[in-house]
């Protein structure tokens, strides 16, 4: 029986996560400033908040919820001198799956959330905020109400906060299932209280016409938590752990094949795949191999595991050379994973080892990426069903030799052709799947040939259907 990690790996460096799964911990707001709750906010206080847009700047924090985006960048598109309302948004609409991380840190370590939120919203001159958090979290919910709600009576949000002249509320805003309201302008467009329909960008940019075309920054739950660290430690030192353009930690998280699952928080780039799958999740099920993983949510590309892959590195001259790299020897990092075809996204890594039927793992998720298309859009609206129908009948034994080649085309017709990356989300599943497993696509739609005994006896009764049955073939 597998075993869900709680105490930390010795290869970890938990910053975020320092308190999930603590022995002795609690979430309530005593437990909190007992271990040092809020100092990062009072110092936070003592400085300007365009320092504290230097800060993250410096730290080259990216964000954490999937598109990798500078966390420094994004606040940079807010005017010091703005004279509309500015929002801050909470994405706590964790739903990639493969993904959970997010809900560990709402459950254990509200506070911690909320500090940095506070610090966020004070450096971006917000006085509003809200944390959008999906419906299937309702305890998360409750939670989160009860913390600001702690840190109301404490002083740390309301009017004034801390003598410092600012002032701020926290509203929690939950979310009715729908995997789209991940998308920054779809959460906006349900906060609004309208139906979750991505906006166009440009010139919908959140920052500039963001909620109520207002400037907004909306930021993950983990891309939010890391601010406290940066104020804390400086952004010049918290540059220092990862590696240049990919600082901080990563929380992973990882399902499946393995014998091990579970969160690792790590700095990023300081494990490849291979130590990861094989030393921190104790490797694959007994008797098994390693075949395919999808190293950030279910959008991402699946890389094959025995593969080799060829990536540009730069030299020392500035010059750039390829190298081949072996899939145990990929860093797990933004750039890493880019070069490699995939990405980094949401950090979750789903694990398959050689029993899986590669054709049912994609069936199963085109069959989530068409349940959770928003319709708006016409490519991913008909587009995703259609994948899906084409994956079900290859996975039922129905399938036709076009099958793998017209769902090429249909998802080659999707990336790119829509408002929202929702596009990419359901395509790429199904270009990288038929791209590293062309031979399970192969054979599943070779299963429904005609066996000759069977197409002799169809001749006979029927020569105009099996005329068809040889042309389908």
């Amino acid at each position: 029986m597998v075993s869900l990690v709680k105490h930390p790996h010795p290869r970890e460096r938990r910053l975020v996560f320092k308190n999930v799964d603590r022995p002795g911990w609690s979430p309530d707001i005593d437990t909190y400033l007992q271990d040092g709750g809020y100092d990062d906010l009072k110092k936070g206080f003592g400085m300007k908040p365009q320092e504290i847009v230097g800060e993250v700047k410096t730290s080259q924090l990216r964000g954490r919820g999937g598109a990798g985006f500078s966390c420094g960048m994004k606040w940079g598109f807010i005017k010091p001198d703005e004279k509309k309302p500015v929002y801050l948004i909470c994405n706590a609409d964790e739903s990639e799956p493969g993904t959970f991380k997010d809900r560990y840190i709402i459950h254990q370590d509200p506070h911690q959330l909320l500090e940095g939120m506070i610090l966020s919203c004070y450096a971006v001159n917000a006085r509003l905020a809200y944390i959008y958090i999906r419906g299937e979290f309702p305890e998360g919910a409750r939670i989160l109400e009860r913390a600001i709600q702690e840190a109301h009576a404490r002083g740390f949000l309301g009017k004034n906060i801390l003598g410092s002249g600012f002032d701020l509320e926290i509203f929690v805003h939950r979310g009715a299932g729908a995997y789209i309201c991940g998308e920054e302008t779809g959460l906006i467009e349900s906060l609004e209280g309208k139906r979750a329909y991505p906006r166009i960008k440009p010139p919908y940019f959140p920052a500039v016409l963001g909620l109520y075309q207002c400037p907004t920054i909306v930021n993950n739950v983990e891309t939010l938590c890391n601010v406290k660290h940066i104020v804390r430690l400086g952004g010049a030192e918290f540059a220092k752990i990862g590696r240049p353009n990919n600082t901080g930690t990563r929380i992973l998280c990882v399902s499946g094949d393995v014998q091990k699952p579970g969160y690792f928080e790590l700095e990023c780039g300081a494990v490849t795949m291979g130590e990861l799958l094989n030393d921190l999740c104790g490797g694959p099920k007994p008797g098994r191999k390693f075949k395919a993983v999808i190293p950030g949510g279910s959008s991402a590309k699946v890389l094959r595991a025995d593969d080799t892959y060829k990536i540009k590195v730069k030299q020392p001259d500035g010059s750039m050379a390829d190298q081949e790299l072996k899939f145990d020897d990929i860093v797990l990092d933004f750039d890493s994973l880019a070069a490699v075809g995939s990405m980094a996204g949401s950090g979750g890594v789903i694990v398959m080892d050689d029993s899986r039927d590669m054709v049912w793992a994609l069936n199963n998720i085109n069959e989530f990426y068409a349940h959770e298309s928003c319709g708006q859009c016409t490519p991913c609206r008909e587009g995703s069903l259609w994948m899906k129908k084409i994956t079900d009948r290859l996975a039922g034994g129905y399938g036709v030799a076009a099958d793998p080649r017209t769902l090429k085309s249909v998802a080659d017709n999707i990336a790119g052709r829509t408002i929202c990356a929702f596009g990419e989300a359901c395509a790429w599943p199904v270009q990288s799947f038929l791209q590293k497993f062309p031979e399970d696509f192969a054979g599943a739609a070779a299963k429904n040939e005609l066996p000759r005994g069977a197409r002799t006896a169809l001749e006979a009764l029927n020569p105009a259907l099996a005329a068809a049955a040889a042309e389908r073939h």
